[in-house]
């Protein structure tokens, strides 16, 4: 919501400055964005007068200008402008002024010869509008030398507010402008007096009320009209361009202008249609199935029956408080309107703009809620600013339906503003506040919100408002209170876990990624398919809820490798939001490098499935998980490549973790470079052991020193080195330790359809060293597990 100061002093008696109106916003806690003053930029620019106008000795085209600044001695300055001549009142930048239209720094130089040292600006130039046909022309009053900024007026601070949803009250200046009186700022004028009317009654008209009705009485509830005829669609005021240009609104016609100025102004959209284009009488209904409107942006909506429109017995003309159509939108050859005051039900204006993807400033107000009272007002002076600026004749009115006003009491208890406000406020001065808001009170305090307020509805709400007025400053920072003593740890184990994820992770050279938990549908599929879909999603990229955190962080990886990052370990710790339920996961990518080239090895290696897996059972052991019963069960699924991935975990029913590398086409659908490595830890799947106490036995060494012995085995090549290695420690549980695999071998003297795996075992003796005869003991008993798999020792 933007305004200026001055647009706000029209509706507030005040003194007080840019900064003191920011401040009190702040305090009431309408949040400001911004606060700027165009005449900041055109500080440098001043009114000049141009004293002679001779031709360039070097260019037909151009003149050389002798211009007065009011500076003393005439400046010199090069002008191509076609309508630069002696006399002309116009805009004169001296050299180091920046132009914000043309974005230069003018400086002293020489046009084809001549020495320019300054330069007579158009309007475009400047920034403050289209014009471009010459240099700007002021009238032949403006006084010579005098900041142009200053007198044409546009000294005039610009405010960027920020309205949330529910304080559709504050979509209007006026709003605001209530606010900041109720808080103390100045006195709001009675809105006749902002209008310099002195009635705001209806208008009256002689000839017939305009056909209009509505059929949608859920949707539209009451739709007011009156038609003015004989209007001439020129160009709108002068002061009001300047209104809507200050806040970046364009200027288009008097009849459009006048409807934008309502809407932001007053917070009441309207709406102009051209009769000459309507066929019948003007209805709101309910769109029908294959419908379709050309709006006033240019693009054509396919309807459906869960919109309102308005129509006439053609065609659709109007998508309902959101935006017009083109065929019956107003022109410079327009003669007769009708001008529409409605009121629309906000969910449904919400949900059909949703559906088209349409925004607009009417959609802006209708959806958060106009006053429904404020129609008859916001008609007449519609009305009256059309026969004031265009002109006409104007007909009696149509008021077809009934606005929602069923009033609101709530009982309210003034110490409520203590309880649960935090700031003691007087009963006197709570209904003070109250009454400025325009709120009922009676002797029982039981309140009544006004009508432009349909966010009100409990008690919560009328201290929030006291709480508001009085300024949220004022709120004092009170400690929560605690128990004495030392604090007992509030963490569940869930938290626990996952602050031991995040640590264990960071320190294995990972870095934390926060992604969006929202995906698009394309990337969705990729990884198996959402099922949780976004009802009102920002955007069509963003609209399931992920089944996997792997496509945020794959954009990530390659959004770094895009900058020149050669490879990317990343990582995130989130909810995989599926069918059953929402999973707390880990997962961990690694696009890129497992580990750079240097002296030793030459080249660099890429990262593989087997990084994956190794960065996942490191992470599993510190989770708790035991990994010494970690079984393989199978490949990671329709996401992975299928040679190239797995799923670990303490059976085909408790899989803790997949790894592996991507799926080359799930890789094309998330349009990233490959090839990229992946685990995702199941956190909810892993077991946790009971905490009978927080304290651990203290670390006591063997006495004797351990013995490893090297196995090698010719296996078929089928068989899963896991399997062979959970054979192997199985042989003798008393002794084995551990065993893990050192060598894989293929090639000569493995026969054909075998491979060869060496295997280290470690072996601690408990109470006396091993000798020779226990030592072979053992070996034979590995050797024997290691058989049950059809795997002999190599020779």
């Amino acid at each position: 919501m933007k305004f200026t100061l001055s647009w706000l002093k029209e509706h507030l008696d005040t003194q007080a400055d840019a900064t003191a109106v920011a401040d009190a916003l702040t305090r009431v806690g309408l949040e400001v964005e911004g606060v700027s003053n165009p005449a900041d930029a055109l500080a440098p620019f001043r009114v000049a007068r141009v004293l002679t106008a001779t031709r360039h000795p070097q260019a037909d085209k151009l003149q050389l200008l002798s211009v007065d600044d009011g500076s003393g001695d005439p400046v010199q300055v090069v002008c191509g402008a076609p309508n630069a001549r002696a006399g002309l009142v116009g805009i004169f930048g001296p050299p180091g002024a920046y132009v914000p239209g043309s974005d230069i720094t003018l400086k002293v130089a020489a046009i084809r010869g001549v020495e320019s040292r300054g330069m007579m600006c158009s309007l475009r130039e400047l920034g403050l509008g289209d014009e471009h046909d010459g240099i700007a022309e002021l009238t032949e009053d403006a006084p010579v030398g005098e900041r142009y900024a200053a007198w044409a007026g546009l000294d005039d601070p610009l405010f960027d507010v920020s309205v949330t949803p529910n304080r559709q009250d504050c979509m209007g200046v006026r709003g605001i402008a209530r606010d900041l009186a109720a808080a103390g700022l100045g006195r709001l004028k009675p809105l006749a007096e902002a209008y310099r009317v002195a009635t705001l009654e209806p208008v009256p008209g002689d000839g017939p009320a305009p056909d209009v009705r509505t059929d949608d009485a859920e949707g539209c509830p009451a739709f007011y009209a009156q038609a003015v005829a004989g209007v001439a669609n020129g160009a709108s005021p002068d002061w009001m361009r300047r209104k809507l240009q200050a806040i970046g609104q364009k200027p288009i016609s008097a009849l459009v202008d006048i409807t934008n100025f309502v809407s932001i102004d007053l917070g009441r959209p309207l709406h102009v249609y051209d009769r000459a284009t309507l066929s019948g009488p003007l209805v709101a209904r309910r769109a029908r199935d294959g419908e379709r409107v050309e709006a006033l942006n240019g693009k054509t909506y396919a309807l459906d029956p869960s919109m309102t429109v308005i129509a006439d017995d053609a065609e659709v003309h109007d998508i309902a408080g959101i935006m017009g159509g083109a065929a019956s939108g107003v022109s410079e050859t327009t003669t007769d309107v009708l001008i529409e005051c409605a009121y629309f039900d906000p969910d449904r204006i919400a949900l059909a703009g949703q559906t088209l993807g349409l925004t607009s400033d009417a959609r802006q107000r209708f959806e958060r809620g106009v006053d429904p009272a404020f129609l008859d007002e916001g008609l007449a002076i519609a009305t009256r600013l059309v026969l004031e600026h265009c002109g006409g004749r104007p007909s009696a009115i149509t008021r077809a339906g009934e606005p929602p006003l069923a009033a609101r009491t709530i009982a309210y208890d003034p110490a409520r503003a203590a309880t649960l406000g935090g700031v003691e406020v007087a009963e006197d001065e709570q209904r003070a506040i109250l009454k400025r808001l325009g709120f009922v009170v009676d002797d029982g305090w039981r309140v009544t919100p006004p009508s432009w307020r349909r966010d009100v509805d409990g008690p919560a709400d009328l201290v929030e408002e006291v709480v508001r007025m009085v300024g949220l400053d004022q709120v004092a920072s009170v400690p929560l209170p605690r128990a004495e003593g030392v604090a007992r740890p509030t963490a569940t184990p869930a938290q626990r876990l996952e602050r031991r994820a995040r640590r264990t992770a960071a320190a294995r050279g990972f870095h934390e990624a926060v992604t969006w938990s929202f995906v698009s549908e394309r990337e969705a599929a990729a990884v198996g398919g959402g099922t949780c879909m976004l009802a009102n999603p920002i955007s069509e990229e963003l609209k399931v809820m992920r089944p996997s955190l792997i496509p945020g962080l794959a954009r990530a990886a390659q959004r770094n490798r895009d900058r020149g990052t050669g490879s990317a370990r990343l990582f995130e710790i989130g909810r995989r939001y599926l069918v059953e339920a929402e999973r707390p996961t880990l997962t961990l990518l690694i696009a890129g490098e497992a580990a750079p080239r240097d002296w030793r090895g030459g080249r660099a290696r890429p990262a593989d499935a087997y990084d994956a897996k190794a960065e996942a059972v490191a992470l599993l052991a510190a989770l708790g998980a035991p990994v010494d019963r970690l079984q393989l069960a199978g490949a990671g699924g329709p996401s992975w490549h299928p040679g190239r991935s797995g799923q670990l975990g303490l059976g085909p029913k408790t899989i803790l973790a997949t790894f592996g590398e991507l799926h080359p086409a799930t890789l094309a659908a998330l349009d990233v470079a490959g090839p990229l490595v992946a685990a995702e830890i199941y956190l909810d799947a892993i077991p946790q052991k009971r905490e009978a106490s927080r304290s651990r036995a203290s670390y006591a060494p063997p006495a004797l020193q351990p013995v490893r012995r090297d196995f090698a085995f010719l296996v078929p090549v089928e068989l899963a080195a896991e399997r062979l290695v959970r054979a192997v420690a199985g042989a003798d549980k008393s002794v084995i330790v551990d065993a893990q695999v050192f060598d894989l071998f293929t090639g000569a003297g493995v026969p054909e359809g075998h491979k060869s795996i060496a295997i280290e075992v470690l072996l601690q003796p408990a109470d006396r060293s091993f000798d020779e005869a226990g030592l072979k003991a053992i070996a034979d008993r590995v050797v024997a597990a290691a058989a049950k798999l059809g795997a002999t020792l190599r020779g």
